[in-house]
């Protein structure tokens, strides 16, 4: 299984040296930065110390940054390195904290090898390779199909990859692009979908 001990005895915020082991992870969620614009967010790995995620704008080296991340909750730092697709940032918090956090990563690490339930907000509905037209913030459209969704969203397969955070329609349900797939991505409806109305709602 996963663990989180610490390799070095001393964290540095901006070089390479970390005080722990980064697991990789999927989580969504959202970030501020100091002026205060909000931005939605994909974390990739993350430590007790500190976290890298997607993100559509970056600001810069020690801005003080506000995250708010699914199953983690609030979150605050610094940016520390800048990448092509987002950032790293650190993590401020007590020790208490800290070992909060990497009671809730090994977790997060081991589900899928202990066979842990997902905890979705929302149960998935059965309409598994369902295909439906996809139109992009550019006006572009495209077939594509659907590998799975709920009344709050869903993934498709698609040769496209819109940046997170961009509109887009899938159907009728108009959302917002929440994460990058192997083959695809991942929409937020813009609200909640009747579920009784939902293979209709996406129908090309």
């Amino acid at each position: 299984m996963a663990s989180l001990e610490s390799d070095a005895t001393s964290a540095q915020p901006f070089g390479d040296v970390r005080r722990y082991q980064r697991v990789k992870v999927d989580l969504l969620g959202r970030y501020m930065l100091e002026d205060r614009r909000e931005f939605p967010c994909q974390v990739i790995d993350m430590s007790p110390g500190g976290l890298a995620l997607i993100a559509p704008q970056c600001g810069r080296l020690g801005e003080r940054v506000v995250a708010y991340i699914d199953h983690i909750g609030r979150l605050e730092g610094m940016i520390a390195r800048i990448f092509q697709s987002g950032f790293s940032m650190t993590i401020s918090a007590s020790q208490r904290k800290r070992d909060k956090l990497a009671a809730q990563l090994t977790w997060l690490a081991n589900r899928h090898i202990l066979n842990l339930p997902e905890d979705r907000r929302h149960q998935r509905v059965n309409a598994r390779d369902q295909a439906t037209t996809l139109r992009l913030e550019s006006g572009l459209e495209e077939k594509c199909r659907i590998v799975d969704l709920s009344v709050s969203g869903v993934a498709v397969i698609s040769d496209h990859r819109p940046p997170i955070g961009s509109q887009v329609r899938v159907g009728k349900a108009p959302g917002r692009v929440v994460r990058h797939l192997d083959s695809g991505f991942a929409v937020e409806f813009a609200r909640i979908q009747n579920p009784d109305l939902l293979k209709d709602t996406l129908s090309e």
